[in-house]
């Protein structure tokens, strides 16, 4: 059977509710800036950046998030191929996250936001 161990379970999901309250956190961050600041050439660069790191964190909770059910679904045991496949989106995941974090929080720190 495809049976995953609790711990490969924990971190998965860890790492999926990692990415949700980042791409929250990008969301309400675009906002507050695009409320308070505007979209002008000065400011523009920094709302396409928090979109691109939503938009990129986005892509890998969903990924994941899928490659996680394919792997649950596979029986009797799930295609190496497929593990490997799963295996790069976690990692993937992380680096968007970390990425995305570090941009998040560079531009409000640059910006005064809270």
């Amino acid at each position: 059977m495809a049976k995953l161990s609790n711990e490969t379970l924990t971190m998965t999901f860890e790492l999926l509710r990692q990415l949700a309250e980042a791409i929250e956190l990008a969301s309400a961050t675009e906002w507050i800036f695009f409320e308070r600041y505007g979209e002008t050439p000065r400011t523009i660069g920094e709302l396409e950046e928090l979109q691109n790191a939503r938009e990129r964190l986005n892509q890998s909770y969903s990924r994941l998030n899928t490659l996680l059910l394919r792997v649950l679904e596979a029986q009797p045991i799930a295609a190496n191929a497929m593990l490997d496949l799963w295996a790069k989106a976690i990692d993937n995941g992380q680096a968007n996250l970390e990425a995305a974090n570090a941009s998040i929080q560079e531009i409000k720190r640059g910006w005064n936001l809270s």
